[in-house]
């Protein structure tokens, strides 16, 4: 590879299941199976702790830690902004989210349009963000001065699904696919979390327009990883809680994991490596987990 593929990920790179730990394993589980269509794929103790991952099909979209004994989420710290899953049609996404607001213990945050994509966004009973969006197609987005054009404009949740829910995607449930399609984390500060996940990570920026945020993906897309202070400017590392575990990110090849241990190696940023995958820490602690394809479900729960 060329000095220029070594510095960042390659473009095929996208992101993996999250994972959240939660106090309440079985009601978590139970809000994102009603809420989001998602059904459990498998689980596994280890000491104290269970482990089960939930996706839609065979895709693994969330793992569910069950860890009690650990501090409520704080959303001053450090940690998850909000999960994005993304859909592959606006039928679909009004499906979820239709089910997303018929589930009692729902908290709806609000809907956007930002021009590459519509959203809609909630808050799980654990406090944790949720953002359900679908894209508009590539050739529709908009460039400025070597930036990707995002806005907040407002968003009609009645008329959305008024044009866009069927009954056929209501039935479909948790076989219509799903994906994650990027991790907003909260950060103690922009340029901190923009040394690590574009110049260590091999990110690149879309929009560094919104401030207190920094957006940056791999291979033009809007964005894979966002980063802001808006709720926890100056924290430093994050204390254990519930909420975010593990923040996972796919890339295509074992050359990709060679060029991020070297970044690594040069920054003198401790990681572990097993061929398979390379797992650091931001400097906020939050794990980053990153992984070759056709990740099963017995590998994600053995991490």
């Amino acid at each position: 590879m060329s000095d220029e593929t070594d510095r960042i990920l390659d473009p095929n790179t996208s992101m993996g299941a999250v994972t959240l730990r939660v106090g309440d394993l079985e009601g978590m589980s139970a809000y994102y199976s009603n809420a989001f269509a998602m059904e459990p794929l498998e689980e596994r103790g280890r000491d104290r702790e269970v482990h089960r991952v939930l996706g839609r099909g065979d895709t693994p979209l969330v793992r569910l830690i069950h860890t009690p004994d650990l501090p409520a989420v704080d959303p001053r710290q450090p940690g998850l902004f909000h999960t994005a899953f993304l859909f592959d049609s606006p039928e679909s996404l009004a499906a979820t989210v239709y089910r997303a607001a018929q589930t009692p213990q729902t908290r709806f945050a609000g809907s956007s349009d930002h021009l590459v994509s519509e959203a809609f966004y909630f808050t799980d009973p654990e406090g944790n963000g949720v953002e359900l969006y679908t894209d508009r197609d590539r050739s529709l987005w908009q460039h400025r001065d070597g930036q990707i054009v995002m806005s907040t404009e407002y968003l009609d949740p009645n008329a959305y699904l008024q044009t866009h829910l069927t009954q056929e995607a209501l039935d479909a449930g948790p076989t219509r696919a799903g994906a994650v399609g990027h991790v907003h984390l909260q950060v103690g500060d922009v340029d901190t979390a923009r040394a690590f996940y574009v110049d260590a990570l091999g990110f690149e920026t879309t929009q560094t327009a919104y401030p207190g945020a920094v957006f940056a993906s791999a291979g033009g897309y809007h964005h894979h990883i966002a980063m802001n202070v808006w709720n926890s400017r100056g924290a430093g590392p994050r204390a254990a809680s519930l909420g975010l575990g593990d923040v996972s990110i796919t890339v295509p090849s074992p050359a990709d994991l060679e060029g991020l241990s070297a970044r690594m190696r040069a920054r003198a940023i401790p990681f572990d490596g097993d061929g398979r995958s390379v797992t650091v820490v931001d400097p906020w602690g939050t794990h980053v987990t990153v992984a070759l394809p056709d990740l099963s479900t017995d590998e994600l729960l053995a991490r």
